[in-house]
């Protein structure tokens, strides 16, 4: 039975203004997941970590200090996943599975920016005049895009907008989490989609649970 979701995701930088807002930034993303966490009275925390590394740092010892929890791994695969997500990261990071099953770790692939992309028409309102969609790659699963193509791109889309100026990850990541059409990018993302379905059906188990505070 769960009582608490910890969600530790890489991102953020060193400063904690900018993860607080990317912080933020998730939670509007997820906010339907957030909202069935409230009305099952599950606690919940998205943990903004820095880099890769620290992510998963943190999340190994969550899973010591906060074994009543049900801990998330949330982190960049920075290539094309064929493999489970532990396998992925074991063979890009040499990262060995600390004892926990593929449902507690997820992957952004090959980026975060792959979620912006699956979204044309809210990067077209919130960058508006100026915005070239052609710059943009266009594909039924943004997961084929390579890792490398996905920032340079954003920033070739919105170098001559006038609001808010070229894509940059500190200042519009966490603007873009918030405003992003969570459907679309589920179905351009089936990494998105899985983190989706798998936090639903976790709190789904926990249907009976009426103990967390």
């Amino acid at each position: 039975m769960v009582k608490e979701i910890q969600i530790y995701v890489e991102g953020g930088g060193d400063k904690k203004d900018t993860k607080a807002r990317i912080s933020e930034g998730f939670s509007g993303s997820l906010k339907d997941i957030v909202q069935i966490a409230r009305s099952k009275r599950i606690k919940w925390q998205i943990i903004i970590c820095g880099s890769r590394n620290s992510a998963f740092s943190d999340f190994q010892n969550a899973l010591e200090d906060h074994r009543d929890a049900f801990n998330l791994l949330l982190v960049d695969s920075e290539a094309p996943v064929k493999k489970t997500p532990w396998e992925h990261l074991k063979s890009r990071d040499n990262w060995e599975s600390p004892g926990v099953d593929d449902n507690h770790c997820h992957l952004m692939v090959q980026a975060m920016e792959a979620w912006f992309i699956a979204d044309i028409d809210t990067l077209k309102i919130f960058y508006g005049q100026g915005f070239k969609e052609n710059s943009i790659p266009k594909s039924t699963n943004v997961e084929t895009i390579h890792k490398d193509l996905l920032a340079p791109s954003l920033k070739a889309a919105t170098s001559d907008t006038k609001s808010k100026g070229e894509y940059q990850k500190s200042k519009h990541a966490s603007q873009l989490l918030k405003l992003l059409n969570v459907a679309k990018v589920r179905k351009a993302s089936p990494n998105c989609d899985r983190l989706f379905t798998t936090l639903t059906q976790i709190m789904e188990d926990s249907s009976d649970n009426t103990g967390a505070e």
